[in-house]
């Protein structure tokens, strides 16, 4: 295994510093809107992939479906999303935004899109194709790191 350089380390660090900043952001932001990071994951994934029964949630956000359901409660409790019944398999429940949790999952789209236009608006394109580039090969690591440390268990 090749020797970790300082460089290396002073990179992971400066992710490190990256994931607590934006995390704090994301906290606050979602606080804004009376949401947990959970709750608002429920919601964008809704918000981007449409209805699907709550395993499928469940599965998309890497939780168990008791997770999933108590999230859903609070939520169904807002007026921010419904569950009805599936119609081709009556014993799973469908779940979708309401008007209102749309609206609001509209509204935290176009708060990242202000953010991303701050961001990245006037940085070069080769230098925002690099950056992603290189999160990818990050992320990509990091996924196949932690599916061997799952494993391993």
């Amino acid at each position: 295994m090749p020797e970790v350089t300082a460089s290396a380390s002073v990179t992971l660090d400066r992710l490190f510093e990256l994931t607590e900043v934006l995390g704090s952001m994301m906290e606050r932001g979602v606080a804004e809107h009376g949401l947990t990071r959970a709750r608002a994951g429920l919601l964008w994934t809704l918000f981007h992939d449409g209805p699907m029964t709550q395993r499928t949630l469940a599965a998309r956000l890497n939780v168990t479906p008791r997770n999933v359901t108590g999230l859903l409660d609070a939520l169904e409790n807002d007026g921010l999303v419904a569950r009805t019944a599936h119609p081709g398999d009556r014993r799973a429940t469908l779940v979708s935004l309401t008007d209102t949790g749309r609206t609001l999952t509209t509204g935290l789209r176009d708060g990242r899109d202000e953010m991303a236009r701050g961001l990245f608006g006037d940085m070069p394109a080769a230098q925002r194709t690099a950056i992603q580039d290189g999160l990818e090969t990050v992320i990509a690591r990091l996924r196949a790191m932690d599916r061997t440390a799952r494993e391993a268990r």
